[in-house]
């Protein structure tokens, strides 16, 4: 469902059935970048007081503001779970803050990233290098390609897979249904594990329920983290995480002084209290 959004006096609002009757508005100076790929609408926007922003068939995908929230607690929470993560899997993000958050691991060998939609890419490294740096690093392949399509050809591949979607409309619908989940499953090393995009526990309950469902089912080791966007629907969003038998909630691995000066949100403290949940959200994801 394509439901894109206008500006109005000077205003983006973005406005979606995933969260009826809520609309998060930024005021624009520019439109930097407005057309249609082969597959979704895309707009990159200077606003006036969040930097650029990246918008995907009319939702926020990032604000330079704020992106680091996102790309670093969906990389290293699942990083610095894996002792010794060689081969990583990036499914989405062709902005490539994932990647750019992934290469601070020296441990990582080898980056495989697929995106289905390369306009992304290409919009990203025009407007966005301050996260398409990720796509410099030597150690990326990048593949063009539908990402369920993709991990259901790999298997025993990979330490850590972690899957930067859009939300579940669109080219990114497939990426919330079992079928993909037992993908990323089979394309696991021994003691890998999956970091996913995994919505809001406010706005997206059945969602999020219906993840947590797949992934206890699937996996011998699971658990949701969230943590703060202020650009997101409710200020906040969550990873849904599965393991083949490793601890999620504590990084097993020290992180370095120097390591930790490059970032501005990740902390091993703020990895375990990640895992917190309000008392509803607790209920829920125990029926679930």
């Amino acid at each position: 469902m394509k439901n894109y959004s206008k500006i109005i006096d000077g205003w983006f609002s973005e406005i979606c059935p995933m969260w009826p009757g809520i609309s998060l508005s930024l005021e624009i100076e520019d439109v930097l970048y407005s057309q249609k790929s082969k597959f979704q609408q895309i707009d990159l926007f200077q606003t006036k007081n969040h930097g650029k922003m990246l918008v995907l068939d009319g939702i926020i995908q990032l604000t330079q503001s704020d992106e680091f929230a996102y790309q670093e607690m969906l990389s290293h929470i699942p990083l610095f779970a894996h002792p010794h993560p060689k081969d990583v899997l990036v499914i989405g993000g062709g902005d490539g803050g994932i990647l750019r958050e992934v290469g601070r691991h020296d441990c990582v060998e080898r980056i495989d990233f697929c995106e289905i939609d390369e306009t992304v890419i290409e919009v990203s490294k025009k407007f966005l290098p301050d996260l398409a740096c990720g796509f410099d690093d030597p150690r990326v392949r990048v593949h063009i390609a539908d990402g369920n399509i993709f991990v259901q050809n790999q298997k025993g591949r990979y330490d850590v897979i972690i899957v930067d979607s859009s939300d579940p409309i669109g080219p990114g619908e497939a990426l919330f249904e079992r079928p993909f989940y037992e993908g990323l499953k089979k394309a696991l090393k021994p003691n890998g594990l999956i970091a996913t995009q995994g919505e809001s526990f406010f706005l997206h309950k059945e969602c999020v329920a219906n993840l947590m469902k797949i992934t206890k089912e699937l996996f011998a080791v699971q658990a949701y983290s969230y943590f703060l966007v202020p650009t997101y629907p409710g200020g906040h969003i969550g990873i849904c995480l599965g393991s083949l038998g490793l601890e999620l909630k504590k990084p097993c691995r020290k992180i370095t002084q120097d390591f930790q000066k490059q970032l501005k949100y990740y902390t091993p403290q703020i990895h375990e209290a990640s895992f917190v949940m309000p008392y509803f959200a607790e209920k829920m994801f125990d029926d679930a």
